[in-house]
């Protein structure tokens, strides 16, 4: 099976600049690469920041954009968007009984989580008992299939201090970790936010994000005060869900450089 993560798109209103720059471009062109070379994908999940402030037209334009793709997506909320307005523009984002951005997909490989992790009036990430008694109960009655967790904020620190500061409350990254340790089925965490390729294990679950559509997240393992920022290329990632492994694959979609052949790979010499 395969699909495709791309994260952080940041929309704004019409000629809206999100750090001297609009992501429009960068996620048009994702769009005809993800049609011209993976529309055999059999979806694509944005992991959050869909808007960088939850204006109304932001989300039309967002929507207006991913409407030339070839594949089905589905939407995960972040901390710069706004759940009522998210929803009026996209009718096919859906709520949980207790009003949160949630939902689960059935698909071949497994179930897909989708969390909402976040809280108005804050940046931080947040999982509520009323979400954590969901995640539960969706475990609980998938235990015998495989499960993929997308969400916006990490579940962990990434050593990136200024954004950890912004990562899911402590509390509650304990908390989610503790409910996890219960159910090995959970393969792999798909998340957003952090604006850097970034994959490891976290309590023995694999993990990883990827670069946002419009700005980047320098590497600073120091700076506790400001989040450093630069203009690095986008990514999308291209997911190969096997029944004994996940591969992902990260596409700098936009990187101009020469191509050429390198050889034969039966041959003897390369």
């Amino acid at each position: 099976m395969k699909i495709i993560h791309l994260t952080d798109t940041h929309f704004g209103y019409t000629g809206q600049k999100i750090y001297q720059r609009s992501p429009k471009n960068a996620l048009e062109k994702a769009v005809e690469s993800i049609n011209l070379e993976h529309g055999d994908a059999d979806m694509l999940i944005i992991t959050g920041d869909l808007a960088h402030a939850g204006h109304p037209e932001a989300y039309a334009n967002l929507q207006s954009t991913l409407s030339q793709l070839s594949i089905p997506y589905h939407l995960v909320i972040g901390n710069h968007d706004d759940r009522p307005t998210l929803s009026k523009t996209f009718s096919t984002f859906e709520f949980d009984e207790n009003g949160f951005a949630q939902k689960c997909i059935q698909t071949e490989q497994g179930l897909f989580i989708l969390l909402d992790t976040v809280k108005e009036g804050t940046h931080a990430g947040y999982y509520c008992e009323k979400r954590f008694d969901w995640l539960k109960t969706q475990l609980e009655a998938n235990a015998g299939q495989s499960v993929y967790l997308f969400m916006h904020h990490a579940p962990f620190d990434t050593g990136i201090p200024a954004m950890d500061a912004i990562s899911l409350d402590k509390t509650h990254s304990l908390q989610l970790g503790e409910l996890l340790d219960h159910y090995s089925n959970v393969k792999h965490i798909f998340f957003g936010h952090y604006h850097r390729p970034i994959a490891g294990q976290w309590r023995g679950i694999a993990f990883s994000t990827l670069r946002g559509m419009n700005h980047q997240v320098r590497l600073d393992l120091h700076d506790k005060h400001m989040i450093q920022g630069n203009f690095e290329e986008p990514q999308y990632c291209v997911v190969l869900l096997e029944n004994d492994r996940t591969l992902v694959h990260y596409h700098d979609y936009m990187y101009e450089t020469e191509e050429f052949e390198i050889g034969n790979p039966l041959e003897a010499h390369i």
